[in-house]
């Protein structure tokens, strides 16, 4: 059980890093401040802050985020709280520089930065004089020494602040109130909402896309390690249906269908379902006793109305056989699980995107076709103890649904900021902060009523 749940956590933690790494890379490749990096939700559990990212854990491991500089729902200018937050960031830098250059270690943060900023006074009035008298200033001049390397504006306005107030708190209220331009300026150039809009696309965009070219690559990895089928062996026969009467059996093992080879279980039932009625000659291998013979039959498809995968039902060419439940292990070259594996994947994805499309439309009974964390545990829990190849296969298939499905136009979900970029494109201005506001609104509405629905789902099955 314990295994079954550690493993079902590590498959969702695997994920859900995989998705906000993709918002992560690209917005630090488009010069976009990533404040914090966390798998699960607050409050924080455990972390540490590397560069100018705090990376943590949280306590509610239902998914994860990356908070970037600025709010999506903001005014053209940063509010109070945000440009406050703004400069605890970039004393965090300082400090953690100064740490880290070994320069200054001892005391707590508001000492060192008051220990910085006096050294940084001195090292301004040292280059001004120098200058005054005409010496020739180096390149390495604007460096302060205990970080190691030169300041950036907003730290350079910081440090100007504390070294006249002599305490923290109080130069990042003073900066607070007057905001300076060049203060103003080099938030900007950092915070997410006033990035041109090309990039804000790439940002959002990336999460799902990471998830997405996720999952064909667990695919080929299956794909070359060795992934388990389930083998074309006959396991039941219906009596009065095409294959009984062509004279299949249990324990037949289908080796091809019209001259074409049949490797698995799926490529059988595809073939016969893609016969548009017409005849299959099918070369059958038979075992009795111990001894083998290759057989020849013919079997004439026959459409019936039956239940798919999605709820629905719809007609469909079949023989009346169903499999033994036999499974072999499929081993690939890596040059054919890299174009299997993209074949594999465009197919699930297909399969997934058509389901979600049945949902919306009612064709497919919500209650039958959701599940939620619980459901997912379980399920992740079964396919750990299976081994490494029904892992990586559930794991893909979570990945790209997740994918899929933080595609769709809902607020709160990456395509509802997608839809909103898209407004903001055709409009040529962004949508009223007022409009934004209610349409988070109405998408958190939406998916705690959702989330909420899963979970009773869920447990009713349990008890079910």
């Amino acid at each position: 059980m314990i295994i079954s749940i550690v493993g079902a956590v590590a498959i969702f933690a695997i994920i859900v890093i995989v998705h906000e790494a993709g918002h992560f890379t690209v917005a630090k490749r488009m010069g976009v401040r990533v404040l914090r990096f966390s798998v699960g939700y607050p409050p924080r559990v455990w972390g540490f802050r590397r560069g100018r990212t705090d990376y943590a854990i949280g306590a509610t491991p239902l998914g994860g985020y990356v908070r970037m500089l600025g709010d999506e729902i903001a005014s053209d200018e940063p509010a109070a709280e945000t440009l406050r937050g703004y400069l605890e960031e970039v004393k965090l830098d300082l400090v953690g520089a100064a740490r880290s250059h070994r320069s200054i270690a001892e005391g707590d943060d508001d000492r060192v930065l008051v220990q910085l900023a006096d050294e940084a006074e001195q090292a301004e009035v040292a280059a001004a004089q120098r200058a005054a008298s005409g010496a020739i200033v180096s390149a390495s001049a604007g460096e302060l020494m205990a970080i190691g390397r030169p300041p950036t504006t907003t730290e350079r306005l910081l440090l100007r602040a504390v070294a006249r107030y002599r305490d923290p708190k109080l130069a990042i209220e003073h900066l607070v109130e007057d905001h300076p331009g060049a203060l103003l300026e080099e938030f900007k150039q950092q915070a997410f909402p006033s990035q041109p809009l090309r990039r804000r696309f790439a940002i959002v965009l990336a999460g799902p896309a990471a998830n997405i070219l996720f999952a064909p690559l667990l695919m080929m990895i299956t794909l070359m390690v060795g992934m388990p089928i389930a083998l074309a062996v006959i396991g039941t026969v219906d009596r009065g249906l095409p294959g009984y009467t062509a004279g299949l059996r249990s324990g037949d093992h289908v080796l091809a269908i019209n001259d074409n080879p049949v490797d698995s279980w799926d490529d059988f039932s595809r073939m016969v379902k893609a016969s548009n009625g017409q005849p299959l000659r099918l070369r059958v291998e038979r075992t009795t006793g111990n001894r083998a013979q290759i057989l020849n039959l013919v079997v004439q498809p026959k459409l019936v109305v039956i239940p798919t995968i999605y709820g629905d039902k719809e007609p469909t060419w079949i023989i009346g056989v169903g499999q033994s439940g036999a499974e072999g292990i499929e081993r690939l070259p890596p040059w054919r699980a890299i174009t299997q594996g993209l074949v594999e994947t465009a197919r699930m994805g297909a399969t997934l995107t058509t389901g979600i499309a049945k949902i919306v439309e009612g064709a497919t009974p919500v209650r039958e076709a959701l599940g939620g964390p619980i459901m997912i545990a379980r399920i992740a829990g079964r396919e750990v103890h299976r081994g490494f190849a029904n892992v990586a296969l559930f794991m893909m298939m979570i990945s790209l649904e997740l994918g899929i499905i933080n595609l769709l136009p809902i607020p709160m979900l990456d395509g509802g900021h997608v839809l909103f970029f898209a407004i903001e494109a055709v409009k040529g201005s962004p949508l009223k902060l007022r409009h934004r506001e209610i349409a988070m609104q109405v998408g958190l509405f939406i998916l705690a009523v959702l989330m909420a629905f899963v979970i009773f789902n869920d447990l009713s099955h349990l008890v079910g």
